[in-house]
């Protein structure tokens, strides 16, 4: 069986795409990425080398590789759950072209995948309603009626409608240059003042003694145990461990900064068996079919572990990181330091633990546990 579609958008990122063309489709019953290019025995090892896994049909002419989460994101592909086809196949060629050139600019700046994601995904919605009034036309006045209506109607969270505002403001600041008074008329909803959410030490031994597989543990051991995001994890790469300086340098992270952290000692046995044992080739986690680990895989190995350990709180795993910040902060740890281990760009963003890590604030006695006391 052979179907091919179009995608509706070329999101490309980090390959060379001048030289291949991407395609969807079935092949063999299965979700595959079909790829067209000219041949050229350069072209051909460079696709190798991105995803090792590519094959070669030999009735469609054409190389394919498996369609999944790690693949899209090396090649450059927009996830499948992304700004869905039913969204965008009823948007209105003008406003199409719209899209089209937001997401162009975003690539020409450099924004990170996800932000790309989240804010074509976002303006996709507002293109959506327009039917076939061009967004261009919109005054702030016509703006303000419909972020209204996504409070009022959809109830849309504040943390939503700020992402929404954010994805429409850039449109009109950085595509059509409309002067930043345009958007100030419009007010934005106050943020909620939310509260990291710490796992105790306990716990976290708990969540490390339900996970068997090695893999699956180190991860998590990782995470937590220098303070890393998930998107972190599975960008690391073998190179950026050093363990001669017991150091490991988190290269790209969260607003393109690279940074240093500690590598903790207790580790680095489980880190080597690990190696000998899986023989990764470029990234420390890799998939099934070579390339990054998927993140949504972490996540779920983060949830299953705290399940089997029937921690019933509602945290992520970036709880880990959270923790190990608070930790830190709890065992003296200047909170200079801690910043630069976490990567803030601004102190402020680390203080907030402050909030729920002060031994000092923990020690105060409620008069409510006076009152059974005897005189």
């Amino acid at each position: 069986m052979y179907v091919c579609k179009n995608l509706y958008l070329e999101m490309r990122m980090s390959f060379n795409h001048q030289n291949y063309q991407f395609l969807t489709g079935e092949y063999q019953n299965k979700n595959v990425i079909f790829v067209h290019f000219p041949y050229n025995l350069l072209l051909k090892n460079e696709l190798k080398e991105k995803v090792p896994t590519a094959k070669w049909s030999s009735s469609k002419k054409c190389w394919y590789l498996p369609d999944s989460s790690a693949i899209r994101n090396e090649i450059g592909l927009m996830p499948k759950t992304e700004m869905g086809k039913a969204v965008i196949s009823q948007i209105h060629p003008v406003n199409l072209v719209a899209l089209k050139r937001m997401h162009e600019l975003l690539l020409l700046k450099a924004y990170s995948p996800s932000t790309i994601r989240i804010y074509c995904a976002e303006f996709s919605q507002l293109l959506y309603l327009l039917k076939g009034t061009s967004v261009d036309t919109l005054t702030p006045e016509r703006l303000r009626s419909y972020f209204l209506y996504c409070i009022t109607k959809l109830k849309f969270s504040e943390n939503l409608i700020h992402s929404r505002m954010n994805a429409v403001k850039f449109y009109f600041e950085q595509v059509l240059h409309r002067e930043k008074i345009f958007f100030e008329e419009i007010p934005r909803p106050q943020k909620k003042s939310q509260l990291p959410k710490v796992i105790g030490k306990k716990d976290i031994v708990r969540i490390f003694a339900q996970v068997e597989n090695p893999k699956h543990l180190l991860m998590l051991k990782l995470c937590y145990g220098m303070g890393l995001r998930v998107s972190e994890i599975v960008n690391l790469k073998i190179t950026n461990i050093d363990s001669s300086r017991m150091m490991v340098h988190i290269e790209n992270a969260k607003g393109k900064k690279d940074r240093y952290v500690n590598l903790p000692e207790s580790i680095l046995d489980d880190l080597r068996n690990y190696y000998r044992a899986y023989r990764p080739k470029i990234y420390l986690f890799e998939g099934q079919y070579g390339g990054q680990y998927a993140i949504r895989s972490v996540q779920a190995v983060f949830k299953n572990a705290m399940q089997k350990a029937k921690i019933n709180k509602s945290v992520g795993i970036h709880g880990l990181r959270h923790s190990y910040a608070t930790h830190l902060l709890e065992c003296g740890t200047d909170m200079t330091f801690i910043q630069k281990l976490l990567g803030h760009r601004d102190i402020k963003t680390t203080q907030i633990y402050a909030k729920v890590g002060n031994r000092q604030l923990r020690n105060v006695r409620s008069p409510l546990d006076e009152l059974n006391q005897k005189d």
